[in-house]
């Protein structure tokens, strides 16, 4: 029988990142903003009025899903989009006061989740498993699909 730590890194990341996904889907069925768009909240929160397309290439979403992230925030009064007055055919998003009020729910609901995956782990531990998965952008950099 092998002692050694399950090694099946691709598979454990799979059903880790899964799992994670429906625990933060049964949470954000409760306040009612999924997690791609508390990306969107967190990103404005620290950049209010960012360019669209800037925000996308935080979110690691190409054009058509930050089109439609935005549209679908837009219509939920989180954000609101106005063009970019240096370049008429950019937008830049800005926070609606309920997208602050989201953001900070949103917020809390990080720190929750935060420190339910640190349980259990060293401040050092932690600090190689986020670099582990830093480095995938490296790695695996975006548009380099095969």
């Amino acid at each position: 029988m092998n002692t050694r730590q399950d090694r099946r890194l691709v598979f454990l990341l799979n059903v880790a990142q899964r799992r994670l996904q429906r625990w933060v889907a049964a949470k954000s069925d409760k306040n009612g903003v999924t997690a791609v768009q508390s990306g969107l909240l967190f990103i404005l929160g620290q950049r209010d009025g960012a360019l669209m397309g800037e925000a996308g290439a935080a979110l690691d979403l190409g054009p058509p899903g930050i089109s439609g992230l935005v549209d679908r925030m837009t219509a939920a009064g989180l954000i609101k989009r106005r063009a970019d007055s240096d370049d008429g055919r950019a937008w830049r998003l800005w926070l609606t006061p309920a997208g602050r009020a989201a953001l900070a729910q949103s917020k809390a609901g990080l720190a929750e989740i935060n420190a339910r995956l640190a349980e259990g782990f060293t401040d050092a531990e932690i600090d190689v498993v986020a670099r582990w998965l830093t480095s995938f952008q490296t790695k695996f950099p975006r548009g380099e699909e095969q």
